[in-house]
């Protein structure tokens, strides 16, 4: 029997994904062939959703941008039989798109059902967690050092620090914590995580709570991913029926369960100790620090907490060995990175490339260009709180510490493209406005320097371009990143001071006024 693959993420069912997985259903009985659909996750490829695939002696044929009135006529092309229509796009594992990645935390992505036991075991599942239960915790740790793991949430802390932090603790009960409040703008790699391969991620916070001595994990989501809500709570009650939670986890001596918590959808909540407030069911604002809540974390109890990048990449060092992992990268940014492409660019979607990509590279080689056809101006990189960055940054290689000698971030890999059309000032009182509305408002920086950033950058826009405004804006900008408790307010002044830098002519400063205020601060 021919299997055809629909898929079931968000994006794809944003397109109608659905109705056309029924479609294709119903055309291949009134036709009498005999078909097996399934629903996988999204290859990341996601200008071409909804893209179906078909499983051929060759390998798995695509047709990109599939529509319900396109059904007749692929079943008509022999589309099952990977024969040529206008939507066909050839083996999928061909297009360059594709080809080109090194796909290490999303190799099952796109591949396998996501709700498949059977197909997560097939493809390299949970050897990972085999290997951990027969290794000592210590040694552990110290793999997921030597592997150079470090958060995917935009800290970049070494993963293995934190979780060798926790197992040395002592506390009558630990947590794994998954922060899964993915709101920075351009950013859906976690999504497509929870949606695409559920498994990975039960299986990296299971290994988790093994090695750190933590019993129970929670996976903390924003309410708008009602999807990827939907999927976790499928995945981990088919892992418990498995064995693989539960009070003897792939019937071990460990204990480890897993329960999905719902955002309420605020942007500070994806800070970590806004978080746990959170999900102890209090308002979520920042606790200050420290105690670090890898010693008093979730209800004052020891706790990892990770994003999902982090904790789906743990199952493939596991499995693999931290030299395989640290084998990818460059400096002390080891391994590879999901980068979104996403914003004004004509070939949007997931790109997983090892450390040292450059911005340009992702930008024409992957994303094509603009979808506007217009000239590329600037790209903002690690969400709403990241720097522009101008086309004569384009060519630094993507790793933290070279982004961050020249003031900019990688963050979670999102990439906002903007084109010729695009006005930097506007953008930067957009992001104090951003601030100003997400703040928790519990320093001072944070919640009255954003409501007086706009203010400041209305003046500037307005015409008052004196090296007296500028230089206010400049200072207020320094209060925020020096004074505030955490990122948010921290972080804010970042787009705001690349806009000013490489873009003065939006603020209505000409070279010569922006050089004289860039010397006086």
């Amino acid at each position: 029997m021919t299997r055809v693959f629909i898929p079931c993420d968000s994006s794809a069912l944003a397109l109608g994904a659905d109705a056309l997985a029924a479609s294709i259903a119903q055309e291949a009985a009134r036709r009498g062939i005999a078909l097996d659909v399934v629903r996988n996750g999204s290859r990341g490829l996601l200008w071409l959703e909804p893209l179906v695939e078909v499983d051929t002696p060759q390998g798995r044929v695509g047709y990109a941008n599939v529509d319900v009135a396109d059904v007749a006529s692929l079943f008509d092309a022999s589309f099952i039989e990977g024969g040529a229509h206008a939507l066909h796009v050839g083996l999928v594992d061909e297009i360059p798109y594709l080809k080109k990645q090194q796909r290490l935390t999303f190799a099952r992505i796109g591949i396998t059902d996501p709700l498949s036991t059977d197909d997560y075991v097939a493809h390299g599942g949970l050897e990972g967690l085999r290997n951990a239960l027969t290794t000592d915790g210590d040694a552990a740790c110290a793999a997921l050092i030597e592997s150079g793991l470090r958060g995917r949430g935009g800290a970049a802390f070494p993963a293995g620090i934190k979780w060798r932090t926790v197992r040395g603790a002592q506390a009558d009960q630990k947590y794994i914590v998954c922060n899964a409040d993915e709101g920075d703008s351009g950013t859906f790699s976690d999504r497509l995580v929870m949606e695409s391969d559920p498994f990975v991620l039960i299986e990296g916070m299971t290994i988790a709570g093994i090695v750190t001595g933590a019993t129970a994990g929670y996976i903390y989501v924003r309410s708008e991913y009602p999807h990827a809500i939907a999927t976790l709570e499928a995945a981990i009650t088919k892992a418990r029926a498995a064995g693989w939670l539960g009070d003897s986890v792939l019937g071990s001596a460990h204990r480890f369960e897993l329960f999905v918590a719902k955002g309420a959808g605020a942007y500070v909540c994806g800070e970590e100790t806004a978080l746990l407030e959170s999900l102890e069911g209090k308002r979520g604002i920042v606790r200050a620090k420290p105690p670090l809540p890898a010693l008093s974390g979730l209800f004052g109890k020891p706790t990892v907490i990770n994003n999902v990048i982090t904790l789906a990449t743990v199952p493939i060092i596991f499995a693999k060995g931290a030299a395989f992992y640290k084998d990818f990268g460059m400096g002390r940014s080891r391994g590879t990175l999901p980068f979104q492409l996403a914003g004004n660019v004509k070939q949007g979607g997931l790109v997983e490339l090892a450390f040292g990509v450059t911005l340009r590279e992702l930008l024409f080689d992957y994303g094509g260009g603009t979808a506007s056809g217009r000239p590329a101006r600037a790209v903002q990189v690690g969400g709403p709180l990241g720097t522009y960055l101008p086309e004569s940054q384009w060519d630094i290689p993507m790793d933290y510490e070279a982004y961050a000698a020249v003031g900019a971030v990688v963050g979670h890999g999102g990439l906002v493209v903007h084109d010729d059309t695009s006005n930097l000032a506007e953008l930067a009182q957009y992001a104090m406005h951003f601030c100003a509305l997400e703040s928790c408002g519990k320093c001072t920086p944070c919640r009255i320097g954003s409501t007086r950033g706009v203010e400041v950058i209305q003046r500037i826009r307005n015409g008052d371009t004196s090296t007296r405004q500028v230089q206010l804006l400049r200072d207020l900008c320094d209060t925020m990143v020096s004074g505030s408790l955490c990122a948010m307010g921290g972080m804010t002044p970042f787009p705001v001071m690349s806009a000013l830098d490489h873009f003065p002519e939006d603020f209505g400063l000409d070279s010569v006024q922006a050089a004289a205020n860039a010397a006086a601060a």
